[in-house]
C-alpha cells in the first residue's frame, strides 16, 4: 500500500508566513517565500482584530458563521463538506462538522485573527477563530478529521499546524478520511460526469506545460477525459520544485472544473499535492 507524503511542508518561512513581492519589467506582480533581490516583504503575520470576543449568532456550516454584529465569517485555511442548501443535498460529513462547531461554541465567545486578506470576494470576513478557552477552532476541526486543509495564498497563517493536524487525522482515518466518498480516485477513472465537490485524484504527471499566467501538470490517462492541475505562476515560488513532479505519481486535492474537452484542478498551495511513495 502506498503512503502519501506531504512535499516539503515544513519550510521555515511558512512558520512565520513571510511572503515577498516584486514586479517584473511588464509590471506583473510576483510572490515568493524567499527574500529575492528588489522584493518587498509583505506583512501577513496573524493579526488580532482587537482583543474583543464576539458571540456567534448563527452557525451556517462547519466553516462559516455569522456573529451577533452581523458579520459573516469564513474560517481561513480549511474547508468542511457542504451542508444541505436549498435543493442541493449535503456532502458526506457536512452535518457532522456543523454539529461539532455548534457544540464547541456553546456558552462561548470567539475572537478573530486575520491574515493577509480581510475579506473574500463574497464580502465575508476571513479569520482564524479562537474561543475564550484559547481553542483554535480551525485547527480543531482539522484535527477531528471534519475539515480538509485548504490554503489560499497569501493567507498563510498557521499552515504548518494545519498540515500536521491533517496528516494525523488522515493516518488515523478520522472523519472524512475514513469515508469512502473521499477516498483517492485514479485520474483514469474520470468520466464525462466528472466529480462534484472537493475530491482527491491520483495519477502520473506525463508533461509540464507553461503559459504566461500558469503552469500545468498534465496527467497521463488510460481512458476518459484528459486532466491537468494548474498552478498560477504568481504563487509558483511557494512550490519547492515543480519540475520534480514530472514522471512522478502524485495526488492532488481540490475542486474539478471542466473546459475545452478536459478536466482541470486549480492548485493554490503545495499542501494540495502529495507524492506517492513506492
Amino acid at each position: 500500500m502506498r503512503v502519501l507524503l506531504v512535499l516539503l511542508l515544513c519550510l521555515p518561512a511558512w512558520v512565520h508566513a513571510d511572503i515577498y513581492q516584486w514586479q517584473d519589467v511588464d509590471g506583473k506582480k510576483h510572490f515568493s517565500d524567499r527574500p529575492l533581490a528588489d522584493a518587498k516583504r509583505l506583512d501577513i503575520k496573524p493579526g488580532k482584530v482587537g482583543y474583543a470576543f464576539f458571540r456567534v449568532k448563527t452557525v451556517y456550516d462547519g466553516d462559516t458563521v455569522v456573529l451577533e454584529d452581523g458579520r459573516k465569517i469564513r474560517f481561513l485555511g480549511i474547508n468542511t463538506p457542504e451542508v444541505q442548501h436549498r435543493d442541493k443535498p449535503a456532502d458526506a460529513g457536512g452535518e457532522e462538522a456543523k454539529r461539532w462547531l455548534i457544540d464547541a461554541l456553546k456558552n462561548s465567545k470567539v475572537r478573530l485573527e486575520i491574515s493577509a486578506e480581510k475579506t473574500d470576494k463574497y464580502g465575508r470576513t476571513l479569520a482564524h477563530l479562537f474561543t475564550e478557552k484559547k481553542q483554535h477552532l480551525n485547527l480543531q476541526l482539522v484535527e477531528a478529521g471534519l475539515a480538509a486543509v485548504s490554503i489560499y495564498p497569501p493567507n498563510l497563517s498557521y499552515v504548518n499546524e494545519l498540515v500536521s493536524a491533517e496528516n494525523r487525522a488522515e493516518q488515523a482515518k478520522l472523519g472524512i478520511w475514513g469515508r469512502p466518498e473521499y477516498a483517492v480516485m485514479p485520474v483514469s477513472s474520470l468520466t464525462d460526469a466528472g466529480h462534484s465537490g472537493w475530491t482527491r485524484l491520483t495519477g502520473k504527471v506525463a508533461n509540464i506545460r507553461r503559459t504566461r499566467k500558469s503552469t500545468y501538470l498534465e496527467f497521463a490517462t488510460v481512458q476518459g477525459r484528459a486532466f491537468e492541475a494548474r498552478i498560477e505562476n504568481k504563487w509558483l515560488d511557494l512550490f519547492p520544485d515543480v519540475d520534480g513532479y514530472l514522471g512522478k505519481t502524485i495526488e492532488v486535492r481540490g475542486w474539478l472544473s471542466r473546459g475545452k474537452g478536459k478536466f482541470s484542478m486549480l492548485i493554490r498551495h503545495p499542501s494540495a499535492i502529495r507524492l506517492a511513495e513506492k
